[in-house]
């Protein structure tokens, strides 16, 4: 009996651990996704067929509570042979794709704790942070009254028969502070679906429904607690699908994700989240906690038909922390997205903690459920009405958030969206609500400033490149539209609206729920002098099939306001290009930031945009009266005579062989004045600073340094310029200024005319290899040559320029450069005492080219070549936007009401009746309570205290009595 009882111990131990055991595992764990909806038993025979008996591979379950749904995705464990997997099932007609299943490790707090080295230039936990999703929290009342919640409590509206689905770290479902918890689902490796360790899932939930102590926004919201994040903060995007299919197959009205990174390229989740959103899921995401940088914003809150919130504080100012726009997938060739879409409270919010009681959180994770919370409150509101119940989707939620929204004065739409969530003017404005379609930003507007900030930061001038503004159409009519014409000018005559061409490219289709307009615009010969400022406006017509049946084909016309300032084109010494064409980062590819001690930082995310880790410079530039062009494109699509200076900074890409010479020509032909600010380069250190990617269980090398100096060198060759593959760091003065140089290049070869800087500096890349601190005097690190009709000048390192370098800016620099420049001059101003001396010829070496196979890959000028190696690739026509013919301007539309202001909202933006009512007053209810129920007991304890006395009294007097009746007897 004791035998088997071992044996059989043994035998249930082991099959626990070969069940668990893949999901622990990562590293030949492969999602394979179909193209429809499959039993388990019908996934599993498409895998058989496929696969057979020609690999060691196994499906791994799901959870118990989706197994039994059918799925559009499974999980495989492959033993060996995993080169051969994919191209083996993609070839059956079911497969649709087969991609590794990515493990997601997140931070809590901070989101540099996880950063560390493993030894000289190895950093293995930081690399993660850019491929993982992150929760965020960063950690510091009931917001329940700041959104004034209790103004739709008071007309019955508590969120009742809503689902929403919190994916996060779980919740306890017999947690006390709520009334209604649907279920409680663990999709990670641990079957323990409450939160017992990190408490993220716990407090989210609560700021959303709460019904007792630290109260929520929607207390009788019913609560679907996902848990997709396990104990240690780790999650998988196969564990994120499950959910994401539970939620499909359980009818859950609303998703609350208050995770995000910057992988706008993880096509398969994001795939699955338009997936939920056209089958009518609202989806509520966080921005992310990267502020206040620009160009940090976190996917899925990127997404198009995603409500993205970002965070304020309590004096209505964007939260340091909450991240900024603009999106960046659509760059370099065009300009990206606003978001987020509308901001709240997300600073040391009051929520339930594990234990029972409230603790304080600070984070857009915070502003996140706080935006749900009201949802809910909304989604309840129109499915209790039969006419508002027909057209509740995604689209018409967010319509009614946005145009309710009340702007913050003095912050740019890039930080704030449509401004701070109004709960109560977006209750009135549900009353009358019909579907429609909106567009976000609601105008193209170059005089409001700053909100329209970057747009209206430089008028428009003739011969300038075209700017484009990326508008986002919203279909509240239906999942599904089409723009059956296409959009109309129509230029006010009245204000030389002739003077102003507008390009349109857009979506034809719109799903789901949006799609988006980008309006290119430019100043035509007529308009070189003036100056004014030209209006005019869009038309923009989309049509939605029915949803119903007695509901027909529905048309919606939109009217977008365009104000232009236009001035005559400036002098040319005035006008800059910065080239954008030739940067590479994140996550396009593993390109490293420039900063090589920014160890919680790997990668290089934020665009390396003017708009975005650029702007200081460019705000910088405008307001010395520079005007700063995009050059998205190579060098062969630019006019050379309209500019003074071309300006390279931290460039990542190689160049085509015919842009070379035609720049080169420009230089010495076209007075055209060329500035360069490089980054470290360093073959031997690029291939020792490693990553370890936990996704494939390798080590990831860097497809580039900070920037690409042996391309650079070769571009500038022709004038005897040749940067070397040192990289140094250290500080130093330039006159009153203070310098930090971090991570840059030197100058190895400069013409004997041009005169140079030299410092001391730390050789980093010795120090990262051999572990050696090295510091070595007279290193070139800038340089200024005047040739007859033009100049060249180098600096060895952006990160002065780049607001996230975290080094002191040195803008001046650059503005004395030009200045210099247009001078013919190699003295600084007199305020600086710094002289520049004559070019002496150093020792440094020549860059080595680090092996680099995947570079082409990521590459816009070269491509992997078919027998291997890279060739060059053939250069993209250049962009040309035919003017679209302008339509006679309405009278009827006159420009100044022409706001789309969505139904029927008070011109003056004053808060709505509903808003007059004390928004404290649940509070105070909740106070009273609590007092009259402290007097109650109080009265009570009197009561008792006086019957106990009474009851002394008396049985004192009865045993008094009963003695002497005994003594009389005795007697």
């Amino acid at each position: 009996w004791y035998q088997r009882r071992v044996r059989g111990t043994m035998f249930l131990w082991s099959l626990l651990l070969l069940i668990i055991s893949p999901r622990v595992q990562c590293d030949e764990q492969l999602i394979v996704t179909f193209t429809r909806y499959l039993s388990r038993l019908e996934r599993k025979q498409v895998l058989r067929t496929c696969l057979a008996n020609n690999f060691d591979w196994y499906t791994i379950p799901k959870p118990r509570i989706v197994e039994h749904y059918k799925s559009d995705f499974s999980v495989i464990y492959v033993g060996h042979n995993l080169g051969f997997i994919k191209p083996t099932l993609v070839k059956h007609e079911l497969v649709s794709n087969v991609v590794q299943d990515k493990l997601i490790q997140n931070t809590l707090k901070s989101e540099s704790n996880n950063s560390s080295y493993n030894g000289p230039g190895q950093r293995s936990s930081s690399y993660l942070d850019y491929f993982r999703r992150k929760i965020l929290s960063v950690s510091s009342r009931s917001v329940a009254s700041l959104v004034h919640a209790p103004a739709l409590w008071r007309r019955g509206y508590r969120g009742a028969g809503v689902k929403v689905a919190v994916l996060d770290t779980g919740l306890n479902r017999q947690h006390p502070h709520f009334s209604y918890i649907g279920d409680t689902v663990d999709f990670t490796d641990e079957n323990e679906p409450n939160d017992k360790v990190i408490g993220h899932g716990t407090f989210v939930a609560g700021v959303i429904a709460s019904s007792r102590d630290c109260l929520g926004i929607a207390p009788d919201t019913e609560i679907f607690s996902l848990k997709v994040f396990n104990s240690h903060q780790i999650s998988h995007t196969s564990w994120f699908l499950d959910a994401f299919n539970y939620v499909i197959n359980t009818g859950i009205d609303i998703i609350n994700l208050s995770i995000g990174g910057p992988d706008f390229q993880d096509s398969i989740f994001i795939d699955k989240v338009m997936e939920l959103t056209s089958k009518g899921v609202i989806f509520v995401s966080a921005m992310g906690n990267d502020g206040p940088l620009y160009g940090t914003l976190n996917n899925p809150a990127d997404q198009l038909d995603v409500i993205g919130v970002g965070g304020l504080n309590y004096d209505d100012e964007i939260a340091e922390f909450s991240s900024r726009g603009m999106t960046l997938w659509e760059l370099p060739e065009g300009s990206g997205r606003v978001k987020p879409d509308i901001v709240t409270y997300g600073t040391a919010i009051r929520g339930s903690n594990m234990k029972g009681s409230c603790r304080y959180l600070t984070g857009t994770s915070v502003s996140s459920p706080v935006v749900t919370g009201a949802v809910s409150l909304l989604t309840e509101i129109m499915k209790k009405n039969e006419r508002l119940s027909r057209v509740l989707s995604p689209a018409s939620i967010k319509q009614v958030l946005m145009a309710s929204a009340d702007r913050l004065p003095g912050i740019s739409i890039f930080e704030q969206g449509s401004g701070k969530m109004n709960l109560p003017r977006a209750y009135e404005l549900l009353q009358g609500y019909v579907p429609q379609i909106t567009i976000s930003p609601t105008k193209i507007d170059w005089t409001d400033c700053p909100y329209m900030w970057p747009i209206c930061s430089q008028p428009l001038y003739h011969t300038a490149m075209p700017v484009t503004v990326n508008m986002t159409v919203i279909n509240g009519m239906g999942v599904y539209g089409t723009i059956t014409t296409p959009p109309t000018w129509h230029p006010n005559k009245l204000t030389n609206g002739h003077v102003l061409q507008l390009h349109f490219s857009y979506s034809t289709t719109l799903w789901p729920w949006t799609g988006y307009l980008a309006v290119t615009l430019s100043v035509d010969a007529s308009g070189a002098r003036f100056a004014g400022t030209v209006e005019g406006y869009v038309l923009l017509t989309v049509q939605s099939p029915a949803t119903n049946e007695d509901i027909t084909d529905q048309t919606s016309t939109l009217h977008i306001p365009i104000k232009v300032n236009v001035i005559p084109t400036p002098p040319r010494n005035k006008r800059l290009l910065w080239d954008h064409f030739h940067s590479i980062g994140y996550p396009v590819g593993p390109f490293p930031r420039d900063n090589l001690k920014l160890h919680s930082n790997p990668l290089d995310w934020n665009g390396d945009h003017i708009h975005t880790n650029f702007n200081g410079v460019y705000k910088h530039l405008r307001n010395k009266g520079y005007f700063v062009e995009i050059l998205s494109t190579h060098f062969e699509c630019f006019d050379a005579s309209h500019y003074g200076f071309l300006l390279l900074v931290d460039p990542e890409d190689v160049f085509f062989e015919t842009e070379m010479a035609k720049l080169r020509q420009d230089v010495s032909e076209k007075g055209l004045s060329l500035v360069v600010f490089a980054d470290w380069y360093n073959g031997p250190l690029v291939k020792h600073i490693k990553f370890y990617d936990e996704n494939t269980k390798q080590w990831v090398v860097l497809q580039g340094g900070g920037a690409n100096i042996p391309a650079l060198n070769k571009l500038l060759s022709s004038w005897d310029i040749v940067l070397s593959d040192k990289v140094w760091y250290g500080k130093f003065g330039m006159g009153p200024h203070a310098m930090e140089y971090a991570s840059g290049t030197s100058l190895l070869s400069f013409p004997t005319e041009g005169r140079v800087f030299s410092t001391t500096l730390v050789d980093e890349a010795t120090e990262m290899i051999h572990n050696k601190e090295m510091a070595v005097r007279d290193v070139p690190v800038y340089g200024i040559h005047h040739k007859s009709h033009s100049s060249i000048a180098v600096y060895g390192d952006s990160s002065c320029l780049d607001n996230a370098g975290h080094v002191s800016p040195c803008y001046w620099l650059l503005e004395e450069t030009l200045e210099m420049i247009n001078q013919r001059s190699y003295y600084f101003s007199p305020d600086i005492d710094e002289k520049l001396s004559p070019w002496i010829q150093n020792s440094f070496r020549h860059p080595k080219l680090a092996s680099t196979p995947l570079f082409a890959q990521y590459s816009r000028v070269v491509q992997p070549a078919a027998e291997g190696g890279q060739e060059f690739r053939s250069p993209k026509v250049c962009p040309v936007y035919p003017a679209v013919e302008s339509r006679d301007f309405n009278d009827t539309y006159p420009i100044g009401q022409l706001n789309n202001k969505l139904l029927s909202i008070n011109s003056d933006n004053q808060p709505v009746d509903i808003v007059l009512m004390e928004e404290t007053e649940d509070e105070n209810s909740i106070k009273l309570f609590y007092i009259l129920g402290f007097i109650t007991f109080l009265m009570v304890l009197v009561v008792c205290f006086f019957l106990y006395f009474m009851f002394s009294f008396f049985h004192k007097k009865r045993i008094i009595l009963y003695r002497r009746v005994r003594t009389r007897r005795r007697v």
